[in-house]
């Protein structure tokens, strides 16, 4: 499957430089040239691996690497800068970048690098497939299904829904689940109220029911671990 690299630049040369040099790897390519933008992109699709300049025009792209690894951990984040300096390399990794390359760059290495992160990334969810009750989950291809039919999610939903399943059992609170999927600010205890009606009748058997995700009133929602009759 095609991996989303986001490219984060506002050079135009360094733009047609990377494009070029990822064209013929089967990536698919999102550009944008600011932080505000850089963020907002990881928090609303599904991103793979971002390449990240750090002199951006709005923000320097140390600010993009703090939000992103605010609510994501593991995104692969590999920086591309002309600051040579080790203490910009130390402060990059130190607040969540992945690798750091300097311009001008090999497009050989920058591919090569790229593949152990996505590879790491990858071994790390050993293409998890979860599974509870009638509910599948497939994190490596962000897929879910119901008793093997494949069901449609949004990217939010399906965001909302990981999140609750990488926590099964747990409640996650209405602060957390937002600050996770959308980002600090990035949306309400009302607006989350909507996406977790339209999840509820994706999963549920029954409109009505509570049986894979139950609402902890006032506090947030949980998974509920679902055992199966051969499993007791």
């Amino acid at each position: 499957m095609s991996k989303n690299v986001l490219i984060v630049e506002d050079d135009k040369a360094i733009q047609n430089l990377l494009k070029m040099s990822l064209k013929d790897e089967d990536y698919n390519i999102t550009l944008v040239s600011k932080a505000e933008d850089a963020i907002n992109t990881c928090i609303k699709n599904i991103v793979d691996i971002v390449l990240l300049d750090l002199g951006l025009p709005d923000k320097d792209g140390m600010y993009v690497i703090e939000k992103v690894r605010e609510w994501n951990e593991s995104l692969p984040i590999i920086v591309i800068s002309a600051r040579s300096s080790d203490d910009d390399k130390v402060l990059a990794l130190d607040k969540g970048a992945n690798d750091y390359i300097q311009k001008p760059f090999s497009a050989v290495e920058l591919l090569a690098r790229m593949r152990v992160c996505l590879r790491s990334v990858a071994h790390k969810e050993d293409n998890v497939i979860f599974t509870n009750g009638h509910l599948t989950i497939d994190f490596s291809s962000h897929s879910v299904y119901l008793n093997g039919q494949e069901v449609h999610f949004t990217n939010y939903e399906y965001k909302v829904l990981a999140l609750l399943a990488q926590n099964v059992g747990k409640t996650l609170t209405h602060s957390f689940i937002i600050s996770k999927v959308w980002g600090v600010g990035g949306n309400d205890s009302n607006g989350l109220r909507v996406f977790m009606a339209n999840i509820r009748r994706k999963v549920e058997m029954s409109p009505l029911s509570q049986d894979i995700i139950r609402t902890d009133v006032g506090v947030g929602y949980r998974m509920n671990k679902i055992i199966n009759k051969d499993q007791e």
